[in-house]
């Protein structure tokens, strides 16, 4: 399963085979808008309250974890190697090859950003491509456990200053440049795990924690590359979630958008529970025939991806001014994707739904003029 920033199955790229706090109640509104649909908010039975504290512990730790006033950048959490300026030049301009290939849209959004950024975004984004790829890329059928293993090890090592690769490299030396921890980069392996063991989520509590570690987790890494506006007066916590629910958000467009390829692989990442309350089951994903019953079952579905991204508008403009346009142009063309499937009739079981390239190069513009707007004093 594709995770967030469209790191969809591509050719192998070289892993083969193998602040004033904000008010408490806003946090909580915020949570209990994501929880359910707002049509009608009965139909589904959302995340627990446990559910909910499991992933506010994990970001509160990377939060900790990540403040500059408590990362030891360039001391105890990182061994910053000694590489060649050409050397490392090379491998930062590796990876933004790679991230202009496979992620244009994305690409044009970072140039706005400073150098420094610039590099470690798109190191950043190597990584989360390439850990991807160990389970969907084209030498997927060698995955195993142990694969994902010495994969975590090698985390480590990029962080300890022993890069394997060049690649690695350019990752290596961002986390010496960021107050990057590794444990939301050990998240996502962990979400690499979860889609070698399951291929069903009987309940949206379930694929929430999924989408956690597979593409939450992207948000939470990006935010101290990103910044956060000098002017911005809310938690980073709360910015931090933000983050979280772009990348949420993200994903369950990617597992709407992609219903019908996975069944083909014979994955079903729709909550089961849900399904039921339609009168619907796994054999219709695999009958590729659109019904009524159907079509209400993917509004629903697409309202609540579209709550997540109206969490995540409140955060974007809270960042560093020089690091809001990729986030916006992320936002608006995962919107547009809900909205292509819409066009579509709901028939994401024969269709892929897409944003056409005039499409991407009009809202460009559009995201840029958002990525103006100034920190408001609070989040709504």
């Amino acid at each position: 399963m594709c995770i967030t920033l469209s790191l969809s199955s591509k050719p192998c790229i070289g892993v083969c085979n193998g602040s004033l706090q904000s008010p408490k109640s806003m946090v909580t509104t915020a949570r209990t808008e994501v929880i359910t649909a707002p049509k009608r908010p009965n139909t589904f039975p959302g995340l627990t309250k446990q559910g909910i504290s499991e992933i506010d512990l994990r970001v509160q730790e990377v939060v900790r974890r990540q403040s500059w006033t408590n990362s030891l950048v360039g001391d105890v959490n990182c061994r910053k190697p000694r590489f060649e300026p050409m050397f490392i030049d090379d491998a930062y301009d590796k990876c933004r090859n790679i991230c202009a290939e496979y992620a244009k849209t994305f690409y044009l959004g970072t140039l706005l950003m400073t150098k420094e950024r610039q590099k470690a975004i798109w190191a950043i984004y190597v990584w989360c491509r390439r850990t991807d790829e160990l389970v969907d890329g084209p030498n997927a059928e060698y995955m195993s456990p142990a694969v994902l293993e010495r994969w975590e090890e090698r985390l480590q090592d990029i962080f300890e200053g022993r890069p394997y690769d060049m690649l690695d490299a350019a990752l290596s030396d961002t986390v010496c440049n960021f107050p990057l921890d590794t444990k939301p980069f050990r998240d996502m392996i962990e979400g690499m795990r979860m889609d070698t063991r399951k291929s069903r989520y009987e309940s949206f509590q379930e694929l929430y924690h999924y989408c956690y570690y597979v593409a939450g987790t992207v948000g939470l890494m990006s935010v101290p590359v990103m910044g956060i506006a000098p002017e911005s007066s809310v938690s980073a916590y709360t910015i931090y979630n933000a983050a979280l629910y772009l990348g949420i958000g993200n994903q369950l467009t990617n597992i709407l958008r992609d219903v019908g390829e996975d069944a083909l692989r014979g994955r079903v990442y729709l909550p089961q529970d849900e399904l039921a309350q339609f009168g619907l089951t796994d054999k219709d994903a695999f009958s590729r025939k659109v019904t009524d019953a159907w079509r209400d079952f993917m509004k629903e579905q697409i309202i609540r991806a579209r709550s997540f991204f109206n969490l995540a508008e409140e955060g974007a403009s809270q960042l560093d001014k020089d690091s809001r346009w990729p986030v916006w142009s992320s936002l608006m063309l995962y919107r547009k994707i809900l909205d292509a499937i819409e066009d579509n009739d709901y028939d994401n079981l024969t269709k892929r739904a897409y944003v056409g390239r005039t499409k991407k190069l009009l809202t460009l513009p559009l995201a840029y003029t958002r990525a103006l707007s100034k920190p408001s004093l609070y989040l709504r």
